[in-house]
């Protein structure tokens, strides 16, 4: 599992991890619950540019459809596809192997702090 209090959030629940200009972005714990049971997941093909606040994958669960957006402009580098073979990852790992993209970036956006996204959801 990742260490949460190193992540970058959005209002719209997913989690960045950064690492030099790569951005490794998934769906936070509160969104999967949620969600409910995740059982498909559309990602974005590889090598595809993505635009940050844009629309990039669909999560689907037994309850709800949601979107994932991407959170900064970039080109995808990578995806999970042990979460598309296995979406139920994105519930019982959503900080670890349960991430979902993973997209190199010039500028990263501003982006909510641990405290704040707590804040966000009444934590």
């Amino acid at each position: 599992m990742t260490d949460t209090s190193k992540l970058q959030y959005t209002a719209e629940h997913e989690w960045i991890l950064v690492d030099g200009s790569i951005a490794t972005v998934g769906i936070t714990a509160y969104a999967a619950e949620k969600l409910g049971d995740v059982v498909f997941v559309e990602l974005p093909e590889v090598g595809s540019t993505v635009t940050g606040g844009t629309v990039v994958g669909e999560i689907e669960s037994t309850k709800s459809v949601g979107e994932l957006f991407a959170p900064v402009n970039g080109t995808v580098t990578a995806t999970n596809d042990a979460v598309v073979e296995s979406p139920e990852l994105v519930n019982s790992d959503p900080f670890g192997a349960g991430w979902l993209i993973k997209v190199e970036f010039d500028t990263l956006p501003a982006l909510l702090s641990q405290a704040e996204y707590s804040a966000l959801i009444g934590e």
